[in-house]
């Protein structure tokens, strides 16, 4: 199936409120290994998907998940369904790692905190905090799962921060086979670099040891109306003026409708003022989109708070509901981005009428190998699309037209449509990882439509 095809039939429709971030699909909780009645209908989050696996199972302990891996065949691990596309999907068994949660342990000597691989970042935060440590930085939203943020790659924003997966120190992970393997830096991190941004394609990992370090306050100030011209030229310095920067804009009037700056604070912050390279103070909290209410997003206005509660957008204590939007993500190399930017701007009055909004962001270099940003400084530009899949589909496609002369890789978990062989040539190690997954799943049980397409070519 042609890749406009499959974005295109694979959408299905949800009513509820634009970008509202949420965590949870509708999951019937199965006996370990026990064959079922296909279920209701489950989606992932934003309601575009509906996953064809007709058992879902939901373990509580790891050796349930050994257990399942040993008995059935095709199988996939199920998070928090936030992807957008068939990523987390299989052709007979969906394996839920929502009951594997908790923290397992902090390791204040080595400075990581070990959690259950459904653990979602929201759900350990407050109590990392309360004990004096932080993550380096977390996504948009708190409410994904630790090991399926890794595993697709997802990230934050910074010019000097790595995506979530550059802090993971060591997995736990039940192969094909049903052993357990553990992969940590301490013992082979070219191995660990190989299998964090696994795409599911590994096996299921059950624990994750995350890097931790010192707590630290965040303000979060938010400008309105950066004009293109200045973007053009204060670029590098716009993203670079604060811990975590993202831009947010509709391609309209050649303006960036906002701009949100998070500083860590300490006794050498300084207000920025009524004016940030000519975009002016917001007057009140704004949401990305300024139309809609800011009552969801976290605190703005310079005031101080928690890690945790100022690097999302979003709120950890908001209790997510049905969204409705498509997503989709490209990276390009930092040094180009800017060139990427403007081409887009081109095809604004294309872009624009599918659009809820575009956020802009940086992301530091890793040594991943299947991360978008394996040894490249990247800039992430992120379209949130109204839910109309025939036209996004076809705008999808005109943009990887135009990100190709700058060699853009897309987000693992979203929308795209490029072409396996040119998507897997823009992996050096793309070879040596697919060799790991066929030592690791020797017999292909954790294969699934998108693996076969994007991976196994």
């Amino acid at each position: 199936m042609k890749r406009t095809e499959f974005i295109r039939t694979t959408m299905t429709f949800a009513t509820a409120t634009a970008l509202t971030p949420l965590a949870s699909c509708n999951m019937d909780k199965k006996k370990i290994g026990a064959e079922v009645e296909p279920p209701m209908l489950r989606k992932n989050w934003a309601g575009n998907y509906i996953y064809k696996a007709n058992n879902l199972h939901e373990p509580e302990t790891v050796e349930e998940v050994q257990v399942l891996v040993k008995k059935l065949k095709a199988q996939k691990a199920l998070g928090s369904c936030h992807c957008f596309n068939n990523i987390a999907d299989s052709p007979m068994n969906q394996i839920s790692t929502k009951n594997l949660k908790g923290v397992l342990g902090i390791d204040e000597e080595k400075m990581t905190i070990t959690v259950g691989a459904g653990t979602k970042y929201g759900d350990f935060a407050p109590e990392l905090h309360q004990k004096g440590y932080a993550l380096h930085n977390l996504a948009s939203l708190p409410h994904i799962s630790v090991a399926g943020a890794c595993a697709t790659a997802t990230h934050g924003s910074g010019v000097a921060n790595g995506n979530l997966a550059s802090s993971v120190a060591g997995v736990e992970l039940v192969t094909g086979n049903g052993d357990i393997i553990n992969f940590n830096r301490d013992t082979d991190q070219d191995m660990l670099n190989a299998v964090v941004v696994n795409l599911g394609a590994l096996g299921i990992i059950t624990k994750v040891t995350l890097d931790i370090e010192k707590t630290f306050d965040v303000r979060q100030d938010v400008f309105q109306n950066l004009t293109l011209e200045s973007l053009k030229t204060n670029f590098d310095a716009i993203l670079s003026g604060g811990y975590s920067v993202s831009l947010f804009t509709d391609w309209q009037n050649e303006v960036v409708s906002q701009v949100w700056v998070k500083r860590k604070v300490d006794d050498q912050t300084q207000d920025l003022g009524s004016d940030y390279y000519g975009a002016k103070a917001a007057d009140r909290n704004l949401h990305p989109i300024t139309e809609l209410s800011a009552e969801n997003c976290t605190e703005q206005m310079g005031v101080p708070g928690p890690w945790y509660d100022r690097l999302p957008h979003f709120k950890m204590g908001f209790t997510p509901s049905s969204g409705k939007e498509l997503q989709s993500e490209f990276f390009v190399p930092r040094e180009r981005a800017l060139d990427a930017i403007l081409a887009l701007e081109k095809k604004k009055e294309q872009i624009h009428p599918q659009l809820m909004i575009t956020e802009i962001r940086t992301i530091a270099a890793d040594k991943l190998w299947m991360s978008p940003c394996y040894l490249q400084d990247c800039v992430a530009i992120h379209f949130t699309w109204k839910q109309n899949p025939e036209e996004v589909a076809e705008l999808i496609s005109m943009i990887e037209t135009e990100l190709e002369p700058f060699l853009y890789r897309p987000h693992w978990g979203k929308l795209f449509s490029t072409d396996p062989s040119l998507l897997t040539s823009r992996y050096d190690k793309f070879h040596e990882f697919v060799a790991i997954a066929e030592e690791l799943d020797p017999k292909g049980k954790f294969k699934n439509d998108y693996l076969n397409l994007n991976i196994y070519i």
